[in-house]
């Protein structure tokens, strides 16, 4: 009997390889010579692990697209079948689960296809599967390969369909060819035109907060993230270049260089060229290298030539056809490069990855503690969950130490404040997310060099070089207002995108809302300027108006203050004049030429899944002022808008502007109305006098160090606010702003300067070039130019960049709902 089983179950498993296909086979054409649409891909996946006892297949979410999102789990038969062990073995050996092990069994996590038109990489996903289970099996006894074949669906399947639709048969290589010429927006981003590989940290995208929960539940030791780059470049692989963060390990470095290495020896033998050490740095910790780096993998990311431009095959400027079959290749050769030498390395891996959790002496702050206003804690709270990094709460008393406020020595109070500490396993990404000013070996960096948190979520925070206890409790309670008849109406102060979002979803019921723009004292209680009043009296047609108000309270945790009069204690009732309405704006968002992909994304996501407010998204091409009579705000957002600006466009929109209409201009946007009669919004001129002749005579090989005095790559300025006007409502007067350039303009003459840098600019953290930052001398930050009956409002720094800023959001809720609403619209 037992002779007879064991022969079936040979029959079974030779019967099961026999009808395992290549991926070529299973999809009918040789891989590289088509773009495969995603549910091919998801269909060839399927296939194999029906097919092979070395794979497993599981779905981990969907895009807003409603695409599956999957990974394959690749190995022997043996290490499947034990497959749960060695998962939690991983965690417990770093601490991230209860109990002790010893691993010996490297996990690779390989990523394909973060950037949707950088294609080749899913076409190399399949063959890379098919190779690993048939032909190099020998690597998977000691190592566990994790695939995710797409992280883009949504951008891969908007280029592939549009690839498949235009290209010529046989495809043209020539580049001036309508293939290799993408239409705005490209396949780059996600739904939400949002980079999905700037988004590891922040985690603001459906895609990967699904993502980040499979990738907690496994903590793999290698990660590659495979992308493409311009057509001339050959291809990048590892060590990567400075700058470094200065957790990096020297084990991390040095696998670096071995990886590569191995690599090499695989391009050379081909006579491929590549290039490693120059322009992917290792800093900014969002990436899809570098936050697998903080979480102590060994990152990297491989950059094969081609990008959206090259289609199935292109014309270099070098005078050779670069193929996708070629592209293919290159990726999936990395691919098993990297699975081979972390097999022959996995003991190793596993004891440097131990070493790097366990291991966090040596940083000079332990514990960071936050306080704030309740709402800011909590957004900061749902993020460190996300990334499941441990934190509590202060009981009392106050700490001293490193303030992030001051830029120098300072306290703040502990009581209830959220404390986040490095003595945990994440301790390293703690410290890099909490970094003052992370530091650099070169400014030459590939994005921003600074995103300090406490900055970013506008709280107060020291961080101390000693151990704060954290035995307290969260400051939020349950939120729960009970309906109250009689009551004249609800305040309800202003602070945060929450209170927005309460607000907009009061305006979309109908409820009549109103504002004050003067501080508000009811009863003994003290409000500041922005808190919402919603009164009986506007609302007296809807007889469910109390129980309505109070639910959607509760549907939003908004603590409500039932006011028992509408007569002030300071005389400004209920029916002042500077209590004003609250417009129910129609808005309008210019996307297409001429605006930027991403901030466009930006802006649409925001008011579509933060605000949760209706918006008509206008393309470039289509605009015509006299649609604008339908509308009472436009968003432009960060672009380039001189074709659609032209004479008869600018004097239309003027038109509209001065009959009551509302432009918010958005970073660049702002520059399309510089020098433009009646904006009053013009750059800061700086003199180069001093150093125009030795710039001229300057090396060449010098040029790119010296033209770092100009830049500003990312830096965060401390910005002086007028909370008196209705677009700083809920701030402080200082704010600190993420500055993504040197762009300066001059403080408006005749308009409103909300947000400024004055005389001496003052940057806490990241890289500003001299120069760069000499010319934001009292420059404008953000602004309002009344014209007419209408408004101009810029918003200089982009509040919405990436939507990670969240201290910025307010800025621009203001600015829709406060900002000049002198008229209501019936």
């Amino acid at each position: 009997m037992r002779l007879i089983l064991t022969g079936l179950l040979l029959f079974i498993g030779l019967f099961a390889q026999a009808q395992l296909q290549s991926p070529s086979d299973f999809l009918g054409y040789t891989i590289g010579t088509e773009f495969s649409r995603h549910a091919d891909v998801v269909r060839y996946f399927e296939h194999v692990a029906s097919n092979s006892d070395m794979v497993t297949y599981h779905q981990y979410g969907k895009t807003n697209e409603r695409r599956p999102l999957t990974y394959a789990i690749v190995s022997t038969s043996a290490n499947l079948a034990k497959i749960e062990q060695i998962r939690t073995d991983n965690l417990k050996s770093i601490g991230l689960e209860s109990g002790s092990a010893q691993p010996d069994v490297a996990i690779v996590w390989l990523s394909y296809n973060v950037h949707g038109n950088e294609a080749s990489s899913t076409e190399a996903s399949m063959q890379t599967l098919y190779e690993l289970i048939t032909q190099k099996k020998a690597w998977l006894e000691n190592t566990v390969v994790i695939i995710d074949p797409c992280i883009n669906p949504d951008g891969r399947d908007r280029y592939a369909n549009w690839y498949n639709q235009v290209k010529a048969t046989p495809y043209n290589s020539a580049q001036i060819a309508t293939e290799h010429n993408e239409p705005w927006p490209g396949g780059r981003p996600n739904h939400y035109l949002f980079d999905l590989n700037r988004d590891w940290a922040w985690a603001s995208q459906v895609e990967t907060q699904q993502r980040l929960v499979i990738y907690n539940q496994w903590m793999p030791h290698v990660h590659v993230d495979f992308h493409e780059q311009g057509i001339n470049e050959p291809y990048y692989f590892a060590p990567a270049a400075e700058p470094y963060h200065e957790i990096i390990s020297p084990w991390q470095r040095e696998f670096q260089t071995q990886i590569g290495k191995n690599h090499a020896k695989y391009f050379d033998a081909e006579g491929w060229l590549f290039f490693t050490r120059e322009r992917f740095d290792l800093l900014y910790p969002s990436y899809g290298d570098t936050y697998p780096t903080y979480m102590g993998a060994i990152g990297m990311t491989y950059e094969q030539a081609g990008h959206g431009r090259a289609g199935l095959g292109i014309d270099t400027d070098e005078g050779y056809e670069l193929t996708l079959v070629d592209r293919v290749a290159h990726h999936n050769t990395t691919g098993l490069s990297t699975v081979e030498i972390s097999s022959r390395n996995a003991a190793r891996l596993n004891e440097e990855f131990r070493n790097f959790f366990n291991d966090n002496s040596g940083m000079k702050y332990k514990s960071y503690v936050l306080n704030g206003h309740p709402d800011k804690i909590a957004a900061l709270a749902a993020l460190l969950d996300r990334h499941e990094i441990r934190y509590g709460y202060g009981s009392g008393g106050s700490v001293s130490g490193f303030s992030y406020t001051e830029n120098g020595s300072g306290s703040v109070s502990a009581s209830g404040a959220l404390i986040v500490s490095t003595n945990q396993p994440k301790g390293k990404m703690v410290k890099v997310l909490f970094d003052p000013d992370a530091k650099l070996s070169t400014p030459l960096t590939y994005d921003i060099t600074a995103w300090s948190i406490p900055h970013a979520y506008g709280l107060e925070c020291v961080a101390s070089t000693s151990l704060v206890s954290a035995n307290g409790t969260a400051p939020i309670a349950n939120v729960i207002n009970q309906v109250v008849i009689g009551t004249p109406g609800y305040i309800l102060p202003w602070n945060s995108m929450q209170d927005a979002a309460f607000l907009s979803d009061l305006l979309a019921n109908d409820v009549k809302v109103r504002f004050s723009e003067k501080d508000l004292s009811f009863a003994g209680r003290q409000f500041k300027k922005g808190s919402l009043v919603i009164t009986k009296s506007d609302n007296r047609q809807n007889p469910d108006f109390d129980a309505l108000v109070t639910s959607m309270a509760n549907k939003h945790g908004r603590a409500l203050f039932a006011s028992p009069t509408s007569f002030s204690d300071n005389g400004t009732d209920f029916g002042s004049p500077d209590i004003k309405l609250v417009p129910k704006n129609r808005i309008a968002v210019l996307k297409g030429d001429g605006t930027s992909s991403l901030s466009y994304g930006a802006t649409w996501h925001y008011f579509e899944t933060q605000l949760n407010y209706p918006i008509t998204s206008i393309d470039t091409d289509d605009f015509s002022t006299d649609a604008l009579a339908n509308f009472d705000i436009l968003v432009m957002p960060s672009g380039w808008y001189g074709r659609m600006l032209n004479g008869n466009n600018l004097d239309g929109l003027k038109s509209w502007i001065r009959d009551g209409g509302k432009v918010i201009a958005i970073g660049g946007a702002a520059g399309a109305f510089e020098g433009k009669d009646g904006f009053g919004i013009a750059s800061n001129e700086t003199s180069d006098d001093e150093d125009e002749d030795s710039s001229k005579l300057l090396p060449y090989d010098q040029r790119e160090q010296d033209y770092v005095k100009n830049m500003i790559t990312g830096a965060i300025y401390q910005v002086s606010v007028d909370n008196t006007h209705p677009m700083a409502f809920g701030y402080d007067k200082d704010y600190f702003s993420l500055k993504l350039g040197g762009t300066s303009y001059k403080l408006l003459d005749g308009g409103f300067n909300v947000g400024h840098i004055g005389e001496e600019p003052n940057s806490v953290s990241g890289f500003s070039g001299e120069k760069a930052k000499a010319g934001l001398k009292n420059s404008l930050v953000f602004g309002e130019q009344r014209m007419g009956r209408g408004s101009v409002v810029y918003l200089v720094d982009d509040v919405l960049f990436r939507s990670f800023w969240e201290n910025g959001k307010l800025f621009m809720a203001n600015s829709i709902f406060f900002v000049n609403s002198n008229v209501f619209r019936l």
